[in-house]
């Protein structure tokens, strides 16, 4: 049989027509090129704004079986929290006066044991802890009539701040000082005194700053309250009045509670009326104080869904159903975040309980804020939760802060407080091996960086391969040195990848070798993702088709002019 060797030559360029072209059209991501892409957000300009904004209460010092924190935490991150509020008290860490007081020796061991262990287990899950310190042990006072009455010395308050502060330091970054001081029993069997508080805050700050000037100090939050009298004092005064008597140094955020109360999250502020907006009443002492570069964290945050046979005298927080409590939770989140630019973290009341908590019985309304029964079934509320952090740690163009929940830092990166820049604090690393990943939409990126002496070469790889805007590469990496003749305050934008096609993508920072024993630190401030230039992507992929096209029709021709009948 003879085969004609022009139509041969024909059949195979048209062949090769066809793989090159389907190759082009199954490679070229058109789909992500026409994808709606992450709006572009503005930069926060508070600091501590640009953070995870779910956090919740937990009760973990009561709970006996380590593997029941462990799964709680699991749980807790699976739903996306990233801070556990927790408190630490002082009576149960510091027996007796002295250094020594730290030890029980009835059970032969030291009492830092159990707090360890549960910032051991967060650090395990990603979460930070926010430490809330109060409940003097009985030794620190005459009248022991109420167990969170403060101390007779106030310096040994101070003194307790100081050792926990240095006991953590490097593990917990935020200290609550205190907790609701405007009302009975909080400040003990005795009027609110805003003045005595602003002392104690005074002093604890000030020890805490010396343990680690690089920790971030939240006020008491304060209860909201209309009363004012011997007994209780409104939320609104008492924080006023903390201005007047010199608080304003001695905080680095504002901590508040913002509780429903029945009532949906829209609901409007107004002086005589407790709901979650009311917490804006709050700002506006804060702006007309000179405060306004601080943001607000939420201490206690939600709505009670207490069972409808509960009667009115048994709900003081307003009744809600649970559907609405998981609705409203969110929406007020997402609100605020949207609409207050000063917000930063919501700590939900509370994710779990241990089951051996009196006031928290089924038979109490304060039980029915949980997200999570003893059990470890899920409530509605962690659901929603669950739901609504999908997708929170992929960003999209814009400028971010070392804070935000897309950049995940693993290994001895220590926070440095830069209380008076947009980002709060700068993440520093002298540890070869430790890393940065940022998970990210956009079609370029570049790091925030602030130089200093022998800080040495960090490595690069986006998406696996090589940071195309970085000139030096070796062995698939790309290189920067960040070492400097001198400390430098100002950080510089380093260009680290441009043209990315639309789609996720992942930059991996790893802290390279340093250039002699004392080196200096890899000192990240922030980062911008660049939107995708979605025409250029197309441009790219016509040019890419078309060269298939080519390749083709010289195919074709090469096969007509084949000698098939040698």
């Amino acid at each position: 049989m003879r085969i004609n060797p022009g139509l041969a030559g024909t059949v195979v360029g048209v062949g090769v027509v066809a793989i090159a072209v389907f190759s082009v059209v199954v490679s070229f991501p058109f789909d992500d090129a026409f994808a709606p892409q992450l709006t572009p957000v503005p930069p926060r300009t508070i600091p501590f704004t640009d953070v995870n904004p779910y956090g919740a209460d937990f009760l973990l010092d009561t709970e006996a079986e380590e593997w029941k924190i462990d799964k709680t935490l699991e749980m807790a991150h699976e739903a996306g929290i990233g801070w556990v509020k927790q408190q630490f008290p002082w009576e149960d860490l510091q027996l007796s006066p002295g250094p020594n007081g730290y030890y029980d020796n009835r059970l032969n061991q030291s009492t830092w044991d159990k707090y360890d262990r549960i910032v051991r287990l967060a650090t395990k899950y990603h979460m930070q802890v926010i430490a809330r310190l109060d409940r003097p042990p009985s030794w620190t006072r005459v009248d022991n009539r109420r167990p969170e009455r403060p101390p007779d010395d106030f310096s040994r308050y101070g003194d307790f701040v100081y050792d926990v502060v240095s006991h953590f330091k490097g593990r917990i970054h935020y200290y609550q000082i205190w907790n609701e001081p405007n009302i009975y029993p909080e400040w003990g069997d005795q009027p609110p005194d805003p003045a005595a508080y602003v002392q104690l805050l005074r002093i604890a700050y000030e020890r805490a700053k010396e343990a680690d000037p690089n920790v971030v100090i939240l006020s008491a939050p304060l209860a909201q309250t209309l009363e004012n009298s011997s007994r209780n004092m409104s939320d609104l005064l008492f924080l006023q009045k903390m201005y007047a008597a010199g608080a304003r140094p001695y905080f680095d955020i504002l901590f508040a509670n913002a509780y429903g109360f029945g009532l949906p999250p829209d609901d409007p502020p107004a002086p005589d009326r407790l709901n979650f907006q009311r917490v804006t009443l709050l700002r506006q002492i804060m702006i007309e104080n000179g405060d306004a570069n601080k943001p607000i964290w939420f201490n206690e945050f939600g709505w009670n869904a207490a069972p409808a046979s509960f009667t009115p005298d048994r709900l003081p927080w307003g009744r809600v159903t649970e559907q609405q409590q998981a609705q409203y939770t969110v929406e007020a989140i997402q609100f605020a975040r949207s609409h207050w630019p000063w917000a930063g973290v919501f700590n939900i009341w509370f994710f779990r309980e241990s089951g051996n908590l009196p006031n928290l019985s089924q038979d109490r309304a304060e039980y029915y804020f949980r997200m999570v029964d003893p059990g470890f079934t899920p409530r509605p509320l962690y659901n929603a939760v669950k739901q609504a952090t999908k997708g929170m740690d992929v960003v999209g163009p814009g400028k971010y802060a070392v804070t935000d929940p897309a950049a995940e830092f693993s290994g001895n990166w220590e926070p440095i407080l830069r209380p008076s820049s947009a980002e709060g604090v700068i993440e520093s690393s002298v540890t070869e091996g430790d890393s940065l990943t940022i998970t990210f939409q956009g079609g370029g990126l570049s790091l925030d960086i602030q130089r200093s002496p022998n800080a040495g070469q960090i490595y690069l790889t986006v998406d696996g391969r090589e940071a195309n805007a970085v000139p030096e590469h070796s062995q698939g990496r790309s290189i920067v040195d960040v070492s400097a003749a001198n400390h430098q305050e100002a950080p510089i934008s380093i260009p680290i990848a441009d043209g990315l096609s639309p789609g996720q993508h992942v930059l991996r920072l790893v802290v390279g070798p340093g250039p002699g024993p004392e080196r200096g630190a890899v000192q990240i401030t922030g980062f911008e993702i660049r939107p995708v230039n979605t025409s250029a992507a197309l441009v790219r992929g016509g040019i890419t088709m078309g060269a298939a096209l080519v390749i083709g029709a010289l195919a074709i021709v090469v096969g007509r002019l084949w000698p098939w009948g040698r």
